[in-house]
């Protein structure tokens, strides 16, 4: 998820960037069997843009263990004053992204919100 997280920060960072620049990069930092993985895939598909490779490594990669241990760490882990809420917020949106790549919005926004205690 790592690898998923630093490409989507730089399409963000720099939108002008070429899209085939960054899934060539993808059999570099890709290693061991994930990088043989990727050249099997391009060979069956042929080039294909960020978001179907982005799809492909999620479908891949996230398995019912990744899955159930991002569940039991975003309900294990609820707003307090005292944490940064930029920093709490954004982890906790990714263990959602990790848990459900299709989650929309409102969903994703009430299930942070049930996290807080109190009313808002």
């Amino acid at each position: 998820m790592r690898l998923i997280d630093y490409i989507d920060g730089l399409f963000i960072d720099v939108p002008s960037i070429p899209n085939y620049w960054m899934t060539a990069r993808l059999n570099t930092e890709l290693k061991g069997n994930a990088s043989v993985w990727y050249t099997e895939m391009e060979k069956i598909h042929g080039r294909r843009n960020w978001p179907w490779w982005k799809s492909q490594l999620i479908q891949k990669y996230s398995n019912g263990t990744l899955i159930w241990q991002k569940t039991i760490s975003f309900e294990n882990d609820k707003y307090s004053v005292d944490k940064d809420p930029y920093a709490w917020c954004l982890r906790q949106y990714k263990r959602l992204r990790a848990i459900d790549t299709q989650m929309n919005i409102v969903i994703r926004n009430h299930k942070l919100l049930t996290q807080m205690p109190g009313e808002l």
